[in-house]
C-alpha cells in the first residue's frame, strides 16, 4: 500500500511531508466542518427540549386551577432568582481568578525580566483591574437579589 501511495504522490520522502499535510488537513476539515457544528446543533435542540418542557409544565400547571396558576408564576420567579444568583457568583470566582492571575503575570514578568524601563510587568494590571471591575460591579452596582 505503502508502494503505491509513493508512485502516485512521489517519492516516500516527498510523501512524508505530503502525509503530515494530508492529516492535518482532513483533521482540520473534520474538527470545523464536521465536528463543531454537530455539536452546536446538538447543544440547540437540547435546550429547545428543555425549554419545550419547561414550558409545557408551566401551562399544565397554570390550567389546573387557581393555586396552580400561582405555583407556576412562585416557580418561575424562583428560577429567575437562582439564574440570577449563579451569574453573581460566577462574576464573583471570575474577578477573584483574573485578580490572581494579573498578581502572577506581575510577578512572572518582574523576575523574567527585570524592572527595567523597558519591561512589561505592568502588563498583569490588565487581568487584575478586568478582575477588580468584576466585583465592583458584583458588590456596588448589580441589582439585588429579591
Amino acid at each position: 500500500m505503502i508502494h503505491l501511495a509513493g508512485v502516485v504522490f512521489g517519492s516516500e520522502d516527498v510523501f512524508g511531508s505530503f502525509g503530515l499535510w494530508a492529516f492535518l488537513s482532513v483533521g482540520a476539515v473534520a474538527l470545523f466542518a464536521v465536528f463543531i457544528p454537530l455539536v452546536t446543533w446538538m447543544d440547540t435542540r437540547r435546550k429547545e427540549r428543555e425549554a419545550f418542557y419547561k414550558a409545557e409544565t408551566f401551562r399544565r400547571l397554570a390550567e389546573a386551577s387557581g393555586e396552580g396558576a400561582k405555583a407556576a408564576m412562585e416557580l418561575m420567579r424562583e428560577e429567575g432568582r437562582q439564574k440570577q444568583i449563579k451569574t453573581i457568583e460566577g462574576l464573583k470566582i471570575a474577578g477573584l481568578i483574573n485578580i490572581f492571575i494579573g498578581v502572577a503575570l506581575i510577578i512572572f514578568l518582574r523576575v523574567l525580566l527585570g524592572s527595567g524601563t523597558g519591561s512589561p510587568f505592568l502588563c498583569g494590571l490588565i487581568p487584575g483591574m478586568i478582575g477588580v471591575a468584576m466585583l465592583i460591579y458584583v458588590y456596588a452596582m448589580a441589582r439585588p437579589i429579591e
